[in-house]
């Protein structure tokens, strides 16, 4: 194939992607079922949020020890949640703290939209993200379960947004992931709207309403779409690590801090 003929090509894909991402608008059939708006104090609401805890690297080398119940990583003020990754130094030793907020067994849906409203946090080495995880092992482990980002941000991808599913077929592992990078120029500096809609057949993403990607239901087998069953929402800012660390970390960026305004899940109207 001639170096010609192979940018036509990319061409005419670009351009059907775009045309598609510019017809597809949002589900106007979505009704609120779920939603925190952080208009309390304190720690996150006990009743819709747990916590994932520890230091054990998450599958992906990490450094951060996740904490639980603990204000100085997850605490909501003036309407907002903050989700912080802090820095210790004991002598010659360095460590990391965070949170990972989910609503694993208290909160959990098949089927529809996702919305954040989110200032992520800014600097080298730190990976904010607003993801959806399988809440049971149906098709098996990861990535056979399925995993739905909403919303990822590494700074060494400057004023680059991921949304992306990993399937057992479709994952970073194998270099195969589904998903989009979208250009937003200085993401940390103000809110926006992270949105995600699924049905049975297919999941699209969104940013402030604008749509950035589809993936859809091959109906083939659950390696390619395993999105028939409970997922549930995780929010966290994880430190270092195979992806965000690829490059280092900046000690200067603590504590990295992610501000949400609300989660808002909708379901179809009956």
């Amino acid at each position: 194939m001639t170096c010609s003929r192979t940018w036509m090509i990319i061409l005419i894909i670009f351009i059907s992607e775009y045309a598609n991402a510019q017809q597809k608008t949002i589900n106007t059939s979505w009704k609120l079922a779920w939603s925190d708006e952080f208009n309390y104090k304190g720690l996150p609401d006990a009743k819709k949020w747990g916590y994932d805890v520890g230091k054990s690297g998450w599958g992906n080398n990490e450094l951060q020890n996740y904490t639980a119940n603990d204000t100085s990583t997850a605490k909501v003020a003036n309407g907002m949640l903050r989700i912080k990754a802090n820095r210790h130094i004991n002598g010659t030793d360095t460590s990391y703290t965070s949170a990972r907020l989910l609503t694993k067994g208290k909160y959990e849906w098949t089927y529809g939209r996702i919305e954040v409203r989110a200032k992520i946090a800014k600097g080298l080495g730190v990976l904010p993200a607003v993801w959806m995880l399988a809440s049971t092992k149906k098709y098996g482990g990861w990535p056979d379960c399925g995993e739905i980002d909403i919303v990822e941000h590494i700074e060494w991808h400057t004023d680059s947004i991921y949304q992306t599913v990993h399937t057992g077929a479709y994952n970073h592992i194998k270099g195969t992931q589904r998903g989009v990078r979208t250009y937003l120029p200085r993401p940390w500096d103000d809110f926006h709207v992270y949105a995600m809609e699924w049905t049975p057949e297919g999941i699209d993403y969104f940013i402030d309403g604008k749509h950035r990607y589809h993936f859809p239901n091959e109906h083939k087998t659950p390696a390619e779409w395993p999105f028939d069953s409970p997922f549930h929402i995780i929010m966290n800012i994880s430190v270092g690590g195979k992806w965000e660390g690829a490059k280092g970390i900046d000690p200067t960026i603590f504590p990295a801090t992610m501000l949400i305004d609300y989660v808002r899940v909708y379901q179809e109207k009956k």
